[in-house]
């Protein structure tokens, strides 16, 4: 059973909000590898600053931005191209949902 659901999926903006883990700051790494490693992407690149990581993400092809605020634990996907990235984000939902 998946440790990640669904919290809100905003279609038109292409950004799926999740519900994880507790995290702070120095313990994303761990949460956000164990996202895309159970969803099979790959991590390109990642960016951290004072309280936001930014990670930008392959999924079958599709590059997302996987981001994480450490003060209200948000962690969320989003779209680098509306228009290219709705189903992939429709699926991952989809997939999520279900307990992957």
């Amino acid at each position: 059973m998946s440790r990640f659901s669904v919290r809100y999926f905003d279609k038109p903006n292409a950004r799926l909000s999740l519900i994880s883990p507790f995290f702070d700051h120095d313990t994303f790494p761990i949460i956000g590898l164990e996202f895309v490693e159970l969803i099979s992407g790959k991590v390109l690149e990642k960016q951290q600053d004072a309280d936001l990581h930014s990670w930008l993400i392959d999924f079958e092809g599709c590059q997302l931005m996987l981001r994480a605020e450490h003060y209200s634990e948000s962690m969320w996907l989003e779209a680098l191209s509306v228009e290219q990235s709705q189903a992939e984000l429709q699926f991952l939902a989809n997939l999520i949902s279900k307990g992957m």
